[in-house]
């Protein structure tokens, strides 16, 4: 499946945007319907779960990795359900729990981010892919905690970010791949996980039971249970209040 999106992009175009970018400018723009056209271009609106993560990259603004969709909310979500992660061949598993995501100009909380890891399979007994996806959600309001008042996650729409764990790839650096800094070769995104996906569904298949433990890697960017601000003047007080939260329970 194409997407028209990329007749649009001019050439030699890449996107490397900060975790900062994508929350407080793409995400909160189109939480607030604002500049939909030109956004989209670059993060089209795709439900992530209703299909693999390596169909994904064919529906994304371009080639390159990381892949970025704005992901509506689900309907059993609205209706105060827990999420569903399953997709057509395998699962989305979370590793760890959520963790705050602070702008580092002014030091302030912005949103809630949580890595996942996808599984080939049912659960529990799905086997363990090098596929990841980091979802943000935008908090409301600017960042600040008043006294005794609990943090709310703007639902509407998230931000995901999709790719594959190469262990050396580094997954937020704006740089495009070049000879200093190319990874391995690797067969063809599709064609490997599209043939997984097949032989899974065939008779006989032996899957590994998959651990429970946390997934997390060095570049996962999510295995640590909460966020801390990158420097700057934070106030202590609001800090407690944000780290002390039960960020899990808010997000399901």
């Amino acid at each position: 499946m194409s997407n028209n999106n990329n007749n649009l992009v001019p050439v030699g175009y890449r996107f490397y945007p900060t975790e900062e970018e994508l929350l407080s400018f793409y995400l909160q723009n189109k939480l607030a319907s604002r500049r939909e056209a030109d956004i989209e271009r670059v993060i089209p609106v795709i439900d992530i779960y209703k299909f693999d993560p390596f169909q994904l990259p064919a529906m994304s603004s371009g080639s390159w990795e990381p892949w970025f969709f704005f992901c509506p909310l689900q309907r059993r979500e609205a209706q105060g359900g827990r999420p569903t992660r399953i997709t057509p061949s395998g699962y989305w598993k979370a590793t760890g729990s959520p963790s705050v995501v602070y702008s580092i100009g002014r030091a302030v909380a912005i949103g809630v981010k949580k890595t996942m890891v996808f599984y080939l399979g049912k659960a529990p007994r799905g086997r363990k892919t090098m596929w990841k996806m980091t979802e943000y959600r935008a908090l409301e309001g600017d960042g600040t905690l008043p006294p005794g008042a609990n943090p709310k996650l703007r639902n509407e729409f998230s931000v995901c970010r999709v790719y594959k764990n190469l262990g050396c790839m580094r997954t937020l650096d704006r740089r495009p791949v070049t000879a200093g800094n190319a990874t391995p070769s690797r067969p063809s995104v599709d064609n490997q996980e599209t043939a997984e996906a097949a032989a899974l569904s065939g008779t006989g298949t032996k899957r590994a039971r998959s651990t429970d433990g946390d997934d997390s890697s060095p570049d996962d960017d999510g295995g640590s249970q909460h966020g801390s601000p990158p420097g700057g003047a934070i106030d202590p007080m609001l800090l407690e209040e944000f780290e002390k939260f039960d960020w899990e329970q808010l997000w399901d």
